[in-house]
């Protein structure tokens, strides 16, 4: 089953309460404060990993929580740390806050891995809190909780090809012959109901990712169909292989299919609309086709259209080469800009604990040590 978005509950976690311990030994006649140091709660990071290709483990659970910290014991031994939880989602997974809306990451490629919910910090033992004036201090510090995150996972394929065109233009039987991909293939309209990758290859040395996108309809990026659900997977992919069947089945003409289809990707993103396009004239198998790729070229003057038949194969080779040749004139496309990007506004940058721990320690020794001054010069 392919699922694309998921929303999901990410929790750091607890961290350990601090220990409050005495030393009491046999022959040791002064004792004093060990307790030892609560361990940090884990974190819940999202790592991209090659091979994971759908959202589908976010829908069955809905709620990560990593381990807490264990509480510290006494003679001054530290409770064990949290295990980190680490989830699998594929490339190309964009990392949303639900409640602001804001992307926080980007998850290209693969083997990224961002922090999205950190680890409480486990709570000070007693032993932290010894001065020259409190020399036994009967308190600990709690751990602190971890951090809690609602995410909206949304996922956009990374492939090199994205094959468009209205339903029934042959995209998935195009697919099938250029790959091992082996998508339903029909006779009746919207038989492909998500995208689907194949991989094809020119030699040894020469491969293409393909994705597959359902078929699109006009106002599908107004909800119409299932367009406006699957035009965001080709968003990422270098060039736009545009399918026209040339013997439509509802009567229409190959130029009204191919206006139609410009002015979905136009009005869903003009960035969409401005990507590389091999316009590929398909079922040149069937009667009275020759003539309609002749009407379709006289109204797109100067464009190249690549006449082929995806059914008995004929033409697929110069498409494949063609194809080859304007990805490698075209960058892969860059990753979205995302919050965790922008050095100015990292919402999941937290303080460092060492140097918090630190001036939180300072302060309290400070105080005591005011608080001596004062006893000092009341005894005199």
């Amino acid at each position: 089953m392919f699922i694309d978005e998921a929303e999901i509950e990410v929790a750091g976690g607890d961290g350990g309460n601090g220990c409050m311990s005495m030393r009491r030994e046999k022959y040791i006649p002064h004792g004093g404060p060990d307790g030892g140091d609560g361990g940090n709660g884990g974190s819940v990071y999202l790592q991209a990993v090659a091979g994971v290709d759908t959202l589908l483990d976010m829908v069955g659970r809905h709620h990560w929580h990593a381990p807490s910290g264990e509480p510290g014991m006494g003679k001054k031994k530290d409770g064990k740390a949290g295990t980190d939880l680490i989830i699998r989602v594929p490339p190309g997974t964009l990392v949303y806050d639900r409640d602001t809306g804001v992307l926080l990451a980007d998850l290209v490629p693969a083997g990224r891995k961002v922090l999205v919910a950190k680890g409480g910090r486990g709570g000070r033992g007693n032993t932290h809190f010894t001065t020259s004036v409190r020399q036994a201090p009967e308190f600990a510090e709690p751990g602190k909780p971890g951090q809690v995150r609602q995410l909206k996972l949304q996922l956009r394929l990374i492939a090199d090809v994205g094959l468009i065109g209205l339903p029934n233009a042959g995209k998935s039987t195009l697919l099938s012959r250029l790959s091992a991909a082996r998508p339903k293939v029909a006779d009746y309209p919207f038989t492909t109901l998500s995208p689907q990758l194949g991989i094809a290859e020119l030699d040894a040395e020469r491969r293409l990712v393909l994705a597959d996108i359902p078929g699109l309809i006009a106002g599908a990026h107004r909800g119409a169909g299932l367009g406006q659900d699957f035009l965001r997977h080709i968003e990422r992919t270098r060039v736009l292989v545009h399918l026209i069947d040339m013997v439509p089945l509802d009567g229409s003409t190959p130029v009204k299919s191919y206006e139609i289809i410009r002015a979905e990707l136009a009005a869903y993103s003009p960035k969409l609309a401005d990507k590389p396009e091999i316009l590929v004239a398909n079922k040149m198998d069937l009667t009275g086709a020759s003539e309609q790729l002749a009407q379709l070229r006289a109204a797109l003057p100067g464009q190249t259209i690549l006449a082929l038949s995806a059914a008995t194969g004929t033409g697929l080779r110069p498409l494949l080469e063609a194809i080859w040749q304007l990805v490698q004139s075209v960058p892969p496309a860059e990753p979205f800009a995302a919050a965790m990007d922008t050095p100015a506004n990292l919402p999941l940058e937290t303080p460092d604990d060492d140097a918090q721990l630190a001036m939180e320690i300072a302060a309290i020794k400070a105080d005591d040590q005011r608080k001596g001054r004062y006893y000092k010069k009341s005894l005199e």
